[in-house]
């Protein structure tokens, strides 16, 4: 695939096959992610890998009550009470491998660098034929002094992007995009 498709054709997958993920493509996707740009070289990046998929079953059901009991105070999330009240939604689309990306510093630039390390790890993805989605609902959860622990994730390290990867069930059709809104051009 050229890049130019896999950036036109890149989706958020929100329905996967039971066909497992094998560790050698999830780390040849990690590899990926490595590639990505970072301010002054500083490679900020570290990362986790859940596949244990009763975990990520018992995750989606406390994420899901965490962010329906914050929807009163956040109005924001309103229009989601009906999905995350439902008891066969799964916040992580029942996908197989839930990779974290973790900004191992606070310092400047860390977290848009593995945003772009995020980005490159879905277009890898997508270009081995593979779905992903960043699974914004999970963030605050996964970042609760309780999990991080169950974890085992270093003091120093943020989680900027949880990502679940696998084979798509379909491909979502193309969402339409404004034309670039160019401030200026000097």
């Amino acid at each position: 695939m050229e890049l130019m498709e896999a950036i036109a054709t890149r989706r958020s997958v929100r329905q996967y096959t039971a066909e497992p993920v094998d560790r050698a493509t999830v780390e040849a996707l990690i590899r990926a992610a490595t590639l990505a740009p970072s301010a002054m070289n500083s490679q900020p990046w570290a990362f986790a890998v859940i596949t244990d998929a009763e975990k990520l079953q018992t995750y989606s059901e406390q994420v899901k009550a965490a962010v329906l009991a914050e929807i009163d105070q956040n109005p924001a999330l309103a229009r989601y009470r009906t999905m995350l009240s439902d008891p066969n939604y799964h916040v992580f689309h029942r996908a197989p491998v839930l990779v974290l990306i973790y900004a191992r510093t606070d310092g400047p630039g860390a977290a848009g660098d593995c945003c772009l390390a995020a980005q490159t790890l879905m277009l890898a993805a997508r270009d081995m034929g593979l779905g992903t989605c960043w699974i914004g609902f999970a963030h605050g959860f996964l970042e609760t002094p309780a999990v991080r622990a169950e974890l085992g994730v270093p003091d120093h390290c943020r989680l900027v992007a949880p990502i679940v990867v696998g084979h798509p069930a379909a491909h979502p059709d193309p969402t339409p995009r404004d034309e670039p809104r160019i401030l200026f051009w000097k």
